[in-house]
Parts: structure tokens; sequence; C-alpha cells
């Protein structure tokens, strides 16, 4: 045990204190607080270590009850931020998204976090329509302690959605060490239950040949534009409820209307963006959609049989660029390990006028920012949204244009 004066936050969800000159990167606290850590990573010849704050003795006015105490010191990953108010969260997102640009992108913004709709009436609780579950060796579902493989068994997942809550996850027993996704999609269709792939019906497997293995998601925009992607339940979708309301329409603003314009829209997934961006350019446009993985191509062409405007692509995305040509507009929505240099590189010979970058890590896109300024796209907005409270994950979406 030992007592830290606790600084500044830093990029992964803990803050910077020291201890006889050496840094430690301290979870489950807020800057300014004086706290008892319990060391969970350290060797003399480590460069920093790490620590679990276990008792507070000064504390920050941002720190309130844990939301998820299962999440507090020792137990499972994912809600690393559950003692910290929702306004306090906005700050620390913002002080991060601010500190990567400036240390990566060498670029002086001023950054204020978005709550996604409906979040600050529901305490930043309630939001995840995706969550991953394992059994433990006595059948009870639970999560990975963080950095462990041992499974934390749990009786609640307060950031799921009620209809994942009450799906009957935490009460059943499982096989030992079955892997179990919950899906509950937005827009009507009922939550689905896999269990290490295979779905679940009335609770047994369901092995039939037309078992039900995706869902239907639905958005419908205050305009009056309704848009339905079928997903499957082990594919990849934004996990937040309201999270493709709020990137469809931050990225349309950015875009805005292009009639006859070429937009390439990379790491597509299902679709995302494309079917939007589709709208955008119109019958007379061209949407050269790219994604690497084939389950996702499989379902953006359901998703997009209806828009012969767009080219579908499946491939690596600085392959498939080299063979694009011009484009007018580029969106681009990596991992979380950003774009890179050589897609970058790919994206300004296209001669695109208006980069817009949706990110999910600011490291990456500061990092990325910075090449895309040698390469003369100036960052012209920035905007941060909260699409992952009681975690330190933020959404970014950038708009760089050629100067």
């Amino acid at each position: 045990m030992i007592e830290l004066e606790v600084g500044p936050v830093a990029h992964g969800g803990h803050c910077v204190a020291r201890h006889e000159g050496r840094v430690v990167f301290v979870r489950h606290t807020l800057p300014g607080e004086r706290v008892r850590a319990v060391l969970t990573d350290a060797g003399e010849s480590a460069r920093f270590w790490r620590a679990d704050a276990v008792e507070v003795l000064e504390a920050s006015p941002d720190r309130v009850p844990s939301a998820w105490p299962a999440a507090g010191p020792g137990g499972v990953g994912g809600g690393e931020l559950a003692h910290v108010s929702l306004d306090g969260q906005h700050r620390w997102k913002a002080a991060v998204v601010r500190e990567q640009l400036e240390r990566l992108a060498r670029l002086e913004r001023d950054v204020v976090v978005e709550s996604a709709p409906g979040d600050d009436e529901r305490a930043g609780l309630g939001w995840r329509t995706r969550i991953e579950l394992v059994a433990d060796a006595s059948g009870r579902a639970g999560m990975h302690r963080h950095r462990s493989h041992d499974v934390v068994p749990l009786e609640d997942m307060p950031l799921a959605v009620p209809e994942l809550r009450d799906a009957g996850l935490f009460t059943r027993h499982w096989a030992p060490g079955a892997r179990l996704t919950a899906v509950a999609p937005v827009g009507g269709d009922r939550p689905l239950v896999l269990v290490d792939g295979v779905p679940l019906h009335r609770g047994a497997a369901d092995t039939r040949p037309n078992a039900r293995t995706s869902v239907r998601e639905v958005l419908e925009l205050d305009d009056g534009t309704r848009y339905v992607w079928r997903v499957a339940g082990a594919g990849f979708w934004q996990v937040h409820r309201e999270a493709p309301r709020v990137l469809v329409e931050a990225v349309r603003a950015a875009v805005g209307p292009r009639p006859g314009a070429t937009v390439l829209d990379l790491y597509a997934g299902a679709g995302l963006l494309s079917a939007p961006l589709a709208d955008a350019v119109g019958e007379a446009g061209r949407v050269v959609a790219v994604e690497g993985d084939p389950g996702a191509v499989r379902d953006a062409r359901r998703n997009l049989h209806a828009r012969p405007q767009v080219d579908l692509r499946l491939g690596a995305v600085a392959d498939v660029l080299d063979g694009v040509g011009a484009a007018d507009v580029v969106v681009l929505d990596p991992p979380r390990v950003g774009a890179g240099q050589r897609v970058v590189e790919r994206v300004a010979a296209t001669g695109a006028g208006r980069v817009v970058y949706v990110a999910c890590d600011p490291a990456a896109l500061a990092r990325d920012v910075a090449h895309f300024e040698e390469l003369g796209y100036g960052l012209r907005e920035l905007r941060a949204f909260d699409l992952f409270p009681m975690t330190h994950h933020v959404e970014c979406v950038a708009v760089l244009d050629r100067g």
C-alpha cells in the first residue's frame, strides 16, 4: 500500500501520480485526490507502475458513489469511470482529447464532449445494446477481471439496456467457459443471445438451418428519414443505443448534400454510413464503400442492395485505395488503431477536398491528423461525443479540409 497525490488524467482510464520519483498510473481516482493505492503491476526495473486507488483520503468534487461497484478496484474492466460524475467524465475525456492533439499533432483545440441523447436523464446507464459475457467454473455469467483472465461473476450489468438486464443472463447457469453474446437491437426486434456462436431459442441451442443469427437495427431521424440495417448478431455494430443517430447526423452535417459527387466510405462495416452517404450523393453520384471483414461485407450487400450508386469492395483499405481513383470527399471510421500513414497518404492521393474522420481513440486520431496536416489538410472542426459513459472511451468526428 502506498499513499499518492494524484495528478492529471492520462489516456487509458487512469491518472498520473509519482512515488519516489517513479511514474504511477492510478485507476479509480481523480485529479487532485490523495489516496492509498495497491500496486497491481510493479517491478524495480519497470519504467512505470500501475496501481488501484482503494482508499480516498481527500476526494475530488467530481467523485460520486460508484454506479457499478463490480467495476471498481480489483473488479471487471469496462466501467473504470463509474466513480466520476457525468460532467466530470466529460471534462476528463475532453482533457485527454486535447492533450493528445497537443502532444501528437501540435494543435491546440478547445474540446467539449457532448452527451448522447437520453444519457443525462439515465445518469449514464442503460446504453449498451451489446454485451459479451463468459461463464465461470460454476456456470455463472460474468466478465474478466481487469488485465486478467479470471472471470468475475456478475449479478447485473448496469450499462446494458433494460432488455438485456431483464434477459435472465445473470440468473441461470451456463456451461462453464461458455461465451455469451447478447444483443438488443434498436427498432423492435427481440433480443438475441448467442452461446459460443449458436443462437439460443426458448432456453436451448437453436440448430435449425433458419435459426435467427442476425438482428434488424432501425434509425428514424427527425427529418423523417428512416434507415434499416440487418447485422449479424456476432458482427460489429455501434454498442450505444444512440450511436447510429449521433454519428449519422454528425457525418451528414460534415459531408452536406453532394449531388453527383464521389464519396469514399472507408472501414464501412455493415453500411452504417454508406446508406446516408448514398442519399447525400444521389442517384448520379457514387459511393465506394471499402471493408476488410467478409462477414460485414455480406451484411452491407444486404443493407445496400437498393442503392446502386454504392460500389462495395472487400479488401484491406490501403490496397483497395490504390485502384479507386479520384474522390470529392473521404469518410473513414477505422478501428481503434487508427488509419495509419499508408492509408492517410492514399486518401490524400485521391485529391479529396474534405476528409471526415470518425475515431474511437484520441491518440490514433491525433497521430493521423498530424499525417494529414503534413499532406496539406487542416483540422477545420472537431466534435467529441460520450458514446461510452462510465468508461474512458470517447468518440470523435474530425473534419479536415485541403488547404
